[in-house]
């Protein structure tokens, strides 16, 4: 039976670009998410759709369903002023504000005399991720979960926190 829109799913998942693991939750909390609200990258929920409780697969997710293709033009030469009293270095992640608004991490792709170059592109755009899945639980969404978009699972505690097992609130 297929995976519905609006159905609670938990996985337990390992990534890996190559042979190299580059995110795993095995041993810790799943990654409890809306199925159908693109919440997961779209490869990996499609590749999934068919999937039953308890079962394991590999998906091979493509880098246009996972986090785009390399997009050569999406970076910027910026003046080095601009990064005062911070200790930059080539591959180093920073987060800036948007022009919405919103938090953008960018990647430092050189630094010169007078400037540095970043870059937008996501650190694994251009990518093909293979993902070990294992579906722990598939549930109708209650009301409020169908109406927020948020499963229970990820409702921020009294604490402020949230998630668990290195997962944020919003997370992907």
């Amino acid at each position: 039976m297929a995976i519905e829109t609006n159905q609670i799913v938990s996985l337990e998942y390992e990534v890996r670009d190559g042979d190299q693991v580059i995110d795993s939750n095995v041993g810790g909390q799943p990654l409890v998410f809306m199925f159908g609200k693109g919440q997961i990258i779209p490869g990996l929920e499609t590749g999934i759709a068919d999937m039953a409780i308890g079962e394991k697969g590999d998906v091979l997710v493509k880098a246009v369903d996972a986090y785009g293709e390399y997009n050569p033009e999406a970076q910027q030469e910026l003046p080095k002023e601009q990064f005062a009293g911070i200790d930059l270095n080539v591959g180093m992640t920073l987060y800036g504000q948007g022009e919405d608004g919103g938090t953008v991490q960018v990647i430092v792709k050189e630094i010169n005399d007078e400037s540095v170059v970043i870059d937008f592109n996501h650190p694994l755009a251009g990518k093909d991720l293979m993902f070990t899945v294992t579906v722990h639980n598939i549930r109708d969404a209650s009301a409020e979960e169908a109406m927020t978009g948020i499963p229970a699972e990820n409702k921020p505690a009294d604490s402020g926190c949230c998630g668990g097992g290195g997962h944020s609130c919003g997370c992907h």
